[in-house]
């Protein structure tokens, strides 16, 4: 883990808090380098663990950049960095990870930001236009009182590459997808990036793969889902490997709590299934993936599962742990 201090801290758009982080002894432990779509775990004030994009260029070596929409329904992530955390504060953060880079063979990038999903897609602009290479970049909000960055994006670089399109705006200015999708099918090597909410991003993959887009060219992280807990889901087991502890999990219970009802921990971060880092092999049984990290074809060789989410097809889950 970092120490890092927060050195800025603002709000911009409606509900966004921005924060700038820098390192709290640069000559003993300076910053990691990051590459664009990367992402940090911070530890909150409040004991929660949440993971932010950061959204500043991935030349900065003195900070890091995130920012954090104030969610009504938050589960305590975003209200603690609204309201506890201040100009100041120290704070541990992990070292930047990235489940979401660029494609560096890329003959073109499209870019699609739906609300605070902007925050990767920002850093990828800012790489795509430092290195000169040709992207698009369209972004949606409900209003531009909820466009985050609106003035940085309008004062860089790339300003002429990004199109906004509001939900409350006419419809000439709204983003009309499958025209877009339709424009570039025929291209070589044209990859597309989205991030923004479940909805969003359900809309954006699944036209894409309608319009004949092929999976390995379409490029996605969610920064939160909706969990699937049901008290009607079939009760199942898992077994511990390392010593054979048979536990069960009831309908509408986490395998992660319930192994913790037996003193057997799990590590957990964001608990809905994007994050990966829960991830847990499976020796033995079917798993039912309902997380949103895992690729299609690691849901299809069932050697690993997120106990935070998912649950189990076969009576017994074997895990190695």
């Amino acid at each position: 883990m970092l120490q890092v201090r927060v050195t800025r801290k603002s709000m911009d758009a409606e509900d966004v808090a921005v924060l700038e982080l820098a390192s709290v002894d640069e000559e003993r432990q300076p910053l990691p380098a990051f590459s664009a779509g990367a992402h940090i775990d911070v530890q909150l004030p409040n004991g929660l663990v949440r993971q932010y994009s950061l959204c500043n260029s991935p030349a900065d070596s003195h900070r890091y950049q995130i920012g954090v929409l104030r969610d009504s329904a938050s589960r305590g992530g975003s209200t603690a960095v609204h309201d506890l955390i201040k100009e100041g504060t120290t704070l541990e953060i992990s070292s930047p990870r990235n489940h979401f880079p660029l494609a560096i063979e890329a003959s073109h990038s499209i870019l699609l930001a739906g609300g605070i999903g902007v925050t990767p897609i920002l850093s990828m602009a800012e790489r795509l236009s430092a290195i000169d290479a040709p992207f698009d970049f369209h972004y949606c909000t409900r209003s531009l009182q909820c466009t985050a960055f609106h003035s940085r994006i309008l004062a860089s670089a790339f300003a002429t590459r990004v199109s906004f399109h509001h939900d409350d705006g006419d419809e000439g200015q709204k983003l009309h997808l499958r025209e877009l999708l339709d424009s570039h099918r025929e291209a070589t090597g044209v990859h597309l990036y989205v991030c923004g909410p479940q909805g969003f991003l359900d809309w954006v993959i699944q036209s894409a793969e309608a319009a004949g887009w092929p999976a390995a060219q379409l490029h996605y992280e969610y920064f939160g889902a909706e969990v699937s807990k049901s008290n009607s889901d079939a009760e199942f087991e898992v077994q511990v490997s390392s010593s054979g502890l048979l536990v069960r999990v009831l309908g509408g219970q986490s395998v992660v709590e319930a192994l913790a009802q037996h003193g057997v921990q799990v590590e957990t971060s964001c608990e809905q299934g994007v994050c990966g880092t829960c991830v847990t092999r499976v020796l033995r049984g079917t798993p039912d993936h309902r997380d949103h990290y895992l690729t299609a074809q690691e849901h299809a060789a069932n050697n690993q599962f997120m106990p935070c989410c998912s649950r189990s097809k076969s009576p017994v889950l074997v895990l190695d742990l």
